[in-house]
């Protein structure tokens, strides 16, 4: 579908209808490829909770009437200081280069101001270039990284471990399930001919299940 460049973008408070698209469109923006640290923590309760707690500065943007992007914040005081935290920003790919961005962020930070912030915080993924250059553009400054460490627990010995006494304890209960009863009236090397051919029944029942 086509749109003019000059359709209006329409800024307004999420609604409890806006959850469900405002999460997928999170979901095609944040992927584990491009932005694994934003594919880890982004969810459906990030927004749920967002609205929940700060409805005020959870916006979306509409352009005739589809979504054209969202911003989820929140306004955090310690001691003296009060300030605004912006934690998601997102603008659907159609809607690229129409202000969207600039719009939310404006109309958020103008209602952190009158609620009394001094100060604004944004974060995200390092290798976010775009979102790097647009809030550098919109004033923010001061970058700092932040280092993410991580293990394979795989390779962890209480791991190996743990697989292993999950191991024995399956054959365990394996080798009590399925250990043949004395026949009665058998002799003893009658008794193991049957035992063999009981544990070969059950090895073919279990395959054919």
């Amino acid at each position: 579908m086509h749109f003019d460049e000059n359709d209006a973008v329409y800024v307004r408070e999420l609604g409890i209808d806006d959850i469900a698209p405002v999460y997928h469109l999170g979901e095609e923006l944040f992927t584990s490829d491009l932005y694994p640290y934003l594919y880890r923590t982004w969810d459906e309760w990030e927004v749920i909770g967002l609205y929940n707690t700060d409805p005020e500065y959870c916006l979306v943007a509409e352009i005739e009437g589809d979504l054209a992007g969202f911003i989820l914040g929140t306004i955090i005081t310690k001691a003296s200081w009060t300030y605004g935290y912006i934690l998601w920003l997102g603008v659907n790919p159609q809607f690229q280069r129409r202000k969207v961005g600039d719009k939310l962020v404006d109309k958020v930070v103008a209602r952190m101001i009158e609620d009394g912030a001094r100060f604004m915080l944004v974060d995200t993924d390092p290798t976010n270039t775009p979102a790097v250059k647009f809030f550098t553009r919109k004033g923010f400054g001061n970058v700092r990284q932040h280092i993410f460490l991580s293990m394979n627990l795989s390779k962890h010995e209480y791991y190996g471990r743990l697989i292993d006494y999950e191991h024995q304890k399956a054959e365990r209960a394996g080798y009590r399930r399925y250990r043949p009863t004395a026949i009665r009236g058998t002799r003893k090397s009658d008794g193991i001919a049957s035992e063999v051919a009981l544990n070969s029944l059950v090895g073919d029942s279990q395959t054919d299940s």
